[in-house]
């Protein structure tokens, strides 16, 4: 990729970015949120068209007019958000559009299957090609998608925080396939904010900052801290900011005995204001369960929830947010945010009632003015307070999801995985 530009309305994404990616390399893509890398990665894989630059591929400049046509050239993704069909099975998955016929156009499902197997053995994976995908775990699911890419003989893949969501002993696996992909000639495009996997599987690091391309390095000889301030743009000192006794502080929040099945076994805790409270664990341990049953996404079996001082009985969202909790899930993109809308409607979407007059009409002209407060305190990158928010990065919407918390006066928040 050479001179790589793309511009959107109030944004200038991508600024003359050159990357280039090796066979058989892991080249790690890293920078904060915001920076341009998945922008950057939709311009490779055909989603987005540059607006100047140019793409090779084995040395011969491309055009990537849409995905079909990334895929045609062997450039397979492999999404954060995974985008299997759950209802269907592995194979089915796999070959999806694709699908083997036999007479009368019906599909071969021996053929199908027997393929995917060969896909499998190929990646030394042992995965039933009949098995529903509803059923895999996480990191399972993450396996067929890389299949899936491989079906396209993709002698690029790009993963894209791919260990987000899984554990120790998941990502180890996952390691495997890497380095085995890599023997075979594949390249590799690993985009991650954790320094540690760096170090254990990149070969080279590009890093962007604001659009812009920053450096790019070799991952086994350039220290983690110069990585980092390559990313923000500045040296790091070894202070950290003084911590505040809040041995005193009013407690804010009070849990006890909360209990659901065997998720949640009799979970004791207290929050004081101002302080962070941060709960470990291995994925299954029952992080995401707490936080759930806490903000009345889920049913619990007992316990008692107090919020400064007060009982309050909690059986569903609508109750949290009246007590004063926000919530920010794992999931955002399903539970919390309206990517369809605009930033304005989505610090608005908890506080409409306030701002709608006697005649039922929304008052836009307040809702504008309160929406451009909060872009500006949270540094949310956004060209302005109408832009769709399927437009922003994934670290801007976390941003907004903490706003439309503050502007309901949230003052207990939630953050479920929220990096």
């Amino acid at each position: 990729m050479e001179g790589i530009d793309k511009r959107f309305p109030g944004v200038h994404a991508l600024r003359a970015v050159s990357f280039d990616l090796r066979a058989g390399e892991v080249h790690a893509l890293m920078g904060e949120n915001g920076a341009g890398k998945s922008t950057l990665m939709k311009c490779l894989s055909g989603v987005y068209r540059p607006d100047s630059g140019r793409i090779l591929v084995a040395g011969q400049e491309v055009s990537l007019p849409d995905p079909k046509s990334a895929q045609d050239l062997g450039i397979g993704i492999i999404h954060q958000e995974l985008a299997l069909m759950r209802d269907l099975t592995v194979g089915q998955n796999i070959w999806i559009g694709r699908e083997p016929r036999l007479s009368f156009g019906r599909i071969d499902e021996a053929k199908l299957n027997a393929d995917a197997a060969a896909i499998f053995r190929g990646m030394n994976i042992p995965m039933d090609p009949t098995a529903p995908v509803e059923g895999l775990t996480i990191a399972r699911q993450q396996m067929v998608e890389i299949a899936k890419a491989l079906s396209y003989r993709s002698r690029m893949l790009i993963m894209d925080e791919p260990t987000a969501a899984l554990n120790d002993a998941e990502i180890a696996e996952l390691f495997t396939i890497i380095r085995r992909l890599k023997a075979e000639g594949v390249g590799i495009v690993y985009i991650s904010h954790k320094m540690d996997e760096i170090r254990r599987i990149a070969d080279r690091v590009t890093v962007m900052r604001d659009g812009a391309h920053v450096g790019t390095v070799e991952a086994a000889d350039t220290p983690i801290r110069t990585i980092i301030a390559m990313m923000v743009g500045r040296e790091l000192t070894d202070e950290t900011p003084a911590i505040p006794d809040l041995s005193h502080a009013e407690v804010a929040l009070e849990v006890r005995g909360i209990r659901r099945g065997r998720a949640l076994r009799d979970i004791s805790f207290s929050l004081r204001k101002g302080e962070i409270l941060g709960f470990a664990g291995l994925m299954g341990a029952g992080r995401t369960e707490l936080a759930r049953a806490i903000f009345g996404a889920d049913p619990r079996d007992g316990g008692e929830i107090i919020v400064h001082g007060h009982h309050v009985g909690i059986a569903s969202p609508t109750d949290a947010v009246r007590a004063g909790i926000g919530y920010l899930s794992e999931d955002r993109k399903h539970f919390g945010l309206a990517l369809g809308m605009n930033v304005r409607a989505n610090i608005a979407l908890a506080s409409l009632p306030r701002y709608v007059d006697r005649l039922g009409q929304i008052d836009e002209g307040r809702l504008a003015a309160i929406a451009r407060d909060y872009i500006a305190q949270l540094r949310i990158r956004t060209p302005s307070d109408r832009q769709k928010l399927r437009l922003l990065s994934g670290g801007n919407q976390q941003k907004v999801v903490i706003a439309k918390w503050l502007l309901r006066d949230c003052d207990i928040l939630i953050f479920d995985e929220p990096t």
